[in-house]
């Protein structure tokens, strides 16, 4: 404008009417965004790290001793809740059909391909389930399909017809079961796979963060599940008890005769797998060998028992002692 009150011009043209440049300033939004994803990253960390394990829920399986603490996690794999109790179903299953580790790391590489280890109502045509079977293709009913148990045995089953299957690369094994339309697609599952195996058999361990059920825990839900898992024939049993300690109910299970290498397996899977379903059942503590998860504590993190140290206890009446798993619910 022109400082007497008219518009100024230049050759016969009003400045007011001359496009002006526009101001770049995309490098500043840029900047700007960069800073709220730093700060929602943030929060996030302070979330896990704060509160004793009260933040958001996840789990992590690692490839190291129980009670080895957040640093000495080495290889680890980050799953949700929902994730990690399939993963673990999935192994369950295969040890308590007498599989090997190489069969467990197949199973579990394939539905974290089909799936992302979730158990999806939809797929593919009339895919269903952890694995997307196709009751079509004679899988089983889709209620059948849609319970982990059934779906990962029927997998173990189909695998186990497949002659020399654990001398085969995972892709050539998954795919004489799965006969997918992208076979390759499971070899980049392995190595996360892999560590999962160790995790939940032996090598490793699972922990899993957040806060503690709200929700009273069924004992009678928890023996029927892992009697599911179990079989007859396992190497564990489960006695009738009472009602357990510290205000709690208890479920244990007991190694059969002398245990062996089987129980020591199976101890570990399922240990394991009552963590993993801990928010679904009301799991406030895992007690197992010389170790113990309590739900909402120590980050979720194992922490030895028996020992020296503030957490150790020694006499610890919530210890699980050899041969045994205690878990115990929220009352």
């Amino acid at each position: 404008m022109d400082p007497r009150g008219g518009s100024s011009t230049v050759g016969g043209v009003s400045q007011t009417d001359q496009p002006r440049p526009r101001r770049r300033r995309r490098p500043l939004r840029w900047a700007a965004g960069f800073l709220v994803l730093v700060a929602v990253a943030g929060y996030f960390v302070v979330q896990r790290a704060s509160n004793g394990g009260g933040g958001a829920p996840y789990c992590t399986a690692s490839v190291n001793a129980m009670g080895g603490g957040k640093g000495g996690k080495g290889r680890h794999y980050e799953m949700t809740p929902e994730q990690a109790a399939n993963a673990a179903t999935i192994a369950a299953v295969g040890v308590s059909k007498g599989m090997p580790d190489r069969a467990v790391t197949i199973a579990l590489a394939t539905a974290m391909q089909e799936s992302a280890l979730r158990n999806l109502d939809h797929g593919d045509r009339d895919s269903l389930g952890l694995f997307q079977q196709r009751p079509s293709q004679g899988w089983g009913t889709p209620a059948q399909i849609m319970d982990p148990v059934y779906s990962a045995g029927i997998f173990y089953e189909r695998l186990a017809e497949v002659k020399g299957y654990s001398r085969l690369p995972l892709t050539v094994a998954a795919q004489k079961v799965q006969l997918s339309a992208f076979p390759q697609a499971y070899a980049k599952h392995e190595p996360d796979a892999t560590v999962l195996t160790t995790a939940f058999t032996g090598g490793g361990h699972l922990e899993c963060a957040g806060p503690a059920p709200a929700q009273a825990g069924d004992p009678a839900e928890v023996r029927a599940e892992l009697s599911r898992l179990i079989g007859k024939s396992g190497p564990h049993t489960m006695p009738a008890e009472p009602a357990g300690t510290a205000g709690a109910a208890e479920v244990t299970l007991v190694a059969k005769g002398d245990g062996g290498e089987a129980a020591v397996r199976s101890g570990q899977v399922l240990s394991q797998w009552a963590v993993a379903n801990s928010r679904e059942l009301g799991i406030t503590r895992v007690s197992y060998v010389s170790g113990a998860w309590i739900a909402g504590e120590d980050g979720g993190d194992w922490q030895r028992t028996g020992g020296t140290g503030a957490k150790a206890g020694a006499g610890d009446p919530l210890d699980a002692g050899p041969g045994r798993i205690r878990i115990f619910l929220r009352a």
